[in-house]
């Protein structure tokens, strides 16, 4: 009698009671890996958010935040731009504990004539940024030149291809890593291609400017000397410059944060209640199961099985089950959670990253065992009250 062909042909002989227990554990591995996946997603975006915004204190205009949410540019990539004189830059480095300034300049695209798509464009200085540069330098060797733009892993365009922004014609040289925020809809250019692009815009008719000059810049990325405090040097900012709402960056993240915990805490709790849930009903479902199968195991004891052996065919029949069923519930969630990523991103309206292709398979392969262990625990009562079967009792019952 062997150990393992017995029990696989009594699963084959009982196709809807293995299709029962493999739909259960299915259930349990689908709400354990998708529920892993979409909070490990989350945290990894969260972390790429820290690491892009790489500075303390962000300065934008006062009007900007009734203009557009600054946070939604980063979150969602939503589209928007907002001026001040260029000339709060050098104020900025002016204010004590600021260590350096960088200054970007936002222009929102149109899916118009004007332009091959719909982008925020985000001009940067490369001398002084340091929050954009590194990762532009991760796919591009070279300067940034005039006229070439860097484009997010979500912007339709290959390097080497010409986008037109305002009907100017812009070559693409480098695309950045998925970061699983709106930057990922960014296309970045140095300022004199960002002043070349205002300029166009204003001849199409689309003002951009401000009245106090032709220089102007969206944001002022500041970062904080060791050793000062980040809030005292936000509010020296705030009082040191006019029309100009200093931002910290971790009160973003912070606020991120929060609403990540909350996502994490539904979902941990939903993968509990979900896999208790799976456990009782598979221990009532193992119980009907061996009560209805006595007889067949009665008749197994006379042919020479002992009870160890019947035992570990119960505990086998039960593993094989989790087994499919977790390959079919991973499966499943890979299948929802893949391909669409970015409709869960929009969503959820928080950074959103999948995790490295190693961790996910780790993840799956893990989720994979929990299935088959979980369904073979499930079975252990049951297996240990067939131990107690006595064969003759159990034929005369069923006659």
């Amino acid at each position: 009698m062997n150990s393992i062909s017995l029990p696989v042909k009594n699963l084959l002989r009982r196709p809807g009671r293995t299709m029962a227990l493999t739909l259960l554990t299915a259930f349990l591995a689908l709400a354990v890996f998708g529920g892993s996946v979409v909070v490990l997603s989350l945290r990894s975006g969260l972390n790429s958010l820290e690491a892009r915004l790489g500075a303390d204190i962000i300065l934008v205009p006062s009007e900007a935040q009734s203009k557009v949410s600054f946070q939604n540019m980063f979150l969602q990539g939503t589209t928007g731009a907002f001026y001040m004189d260029a000339a709060v830059l050098d104020k900025a480095l002016e204010v004590e504990g600021v260590e350096k300034a960088a200054p970007q300049t936002f222009l929102a695209s149109l899916k118009a004539d004007c332009c091959s798509i719909k982008i925020q464009v985000i001009g940067i200085d490369p001398q002084r940024d340091f929050t954009v540069q590194p990762w532009i330098a991760r796919s591009l060797t070279g300067a940034l030149g005039d006229m070439d733009v860097a484009v997010g892993c979500k912007v339709e365009a290959d390097v080497g291809e010409i986008i037109r922004i305002y009907e100017q014609r812009c070559k693409v040289v480098a695309r950045l890593e998925a970061t699983g925020t709106g930057l990922d809809t960014a296309v970045y250019c140095n300022m004199n291609t960002m002043n070349a692009l205002l300029q166009a815009a204003e001849a199409m008719g689309v003002s951009h400017r401000i009245e106090s000059g032709d220089q102007v810049i969206s944001a002022v990325y500041v970062k904080v000397k060791d050793g000062y405090d980040i809030g005292a040097v936000n509010s020296r900012l705030n009082g040191h410059i006019r029309k100009v709402t200093a931002v910290r960056t971790r009160s973003m993240i912070t606020g991120v944060s929060d609403s990540l915990a909350g996502v994490s805490r539904t979902v941990t709790i939903l993968i509990a209640a979900v896999w208790v849930l799976a456990f009782i009903i598979l221990l009532l479902a193992f119980a009907l199961i061996i009560r209805e199968r006595k007889r067949e195991f009665a008749v197994l004891r006379l042919a020479g099985a002992s009870r160890g052996m019947l035992s570990r065919m119960v505990l086998l029949e039960s593993a094989m089950c989790g087994l499919l069923g977790g390959l079919a519930g991973v499966g499943l969630a890979a299948l929802f959670l893949f391909p669409f990523a970015r409709l869960i991103e929009s969503a959820l309206k928080l950074p959103y990253l999948m995790p490295r292709t190693g961790t996910v398979l780790l993840l799956a392969a893990g989720t994979v065992l929990l299935s088959a262990l979980v369904a073979a625990l499930s079975s252990v009562i049951a297996a240990f009250r067939l131990s107690r079967v006595d064969p003759g009792i159990a034929l005369r019952e069923g006659n």
